[in-house]
């Protein structure tokens, strides 16, 4: 059974881990900013697994750091969610730009 390299599970973890950087930094949607973290994590849990499968031994630490990006994730969309639409309640837009009632 052929097995895929390592360097090709990189190289698409890096395109999405750019895409994302790049969708956080041009967007100005707060939804989209929200997402395009989402994809920046899912790319660094595709490197993280990658490497793990790597490793001679087998004991799957990557697969338990995932686990934990994994409820990192989701904590972080449950509080960026609750952000959003408190400031959405405030101001009816979803514009980071915007949005000038978190300003303290």
């Amino acid at each position: 059974m052929l097995s895929v390299p390592l360097g090709w599970f990189i190289a698409v973890s890096s395109a999405l881990f750019f895409i994302g950087a790049a969708g956080v930094l041009v967007r100005r949607n707060a939804v989209v900013i929200l997402m395009c973290v989402e994809l920046m994590l899912n790319a660094a849990n595709l490197a993280l697994v990658a490497f793990s499968r790597r490793l001679s031994d087998a004991t799957p630490r990557g697969s338990v750091f995932v686990i934990f990006t994994f409820v990192i994730a989701a904590a972080e969309v449950a509080v960026g969610l609750a952000i959003v639409l408190a400031a959405y309640r405030n101001q009816p837009t979803v514009e980071v730009d915007e949005i000038h009632e978190l300003k303290g």
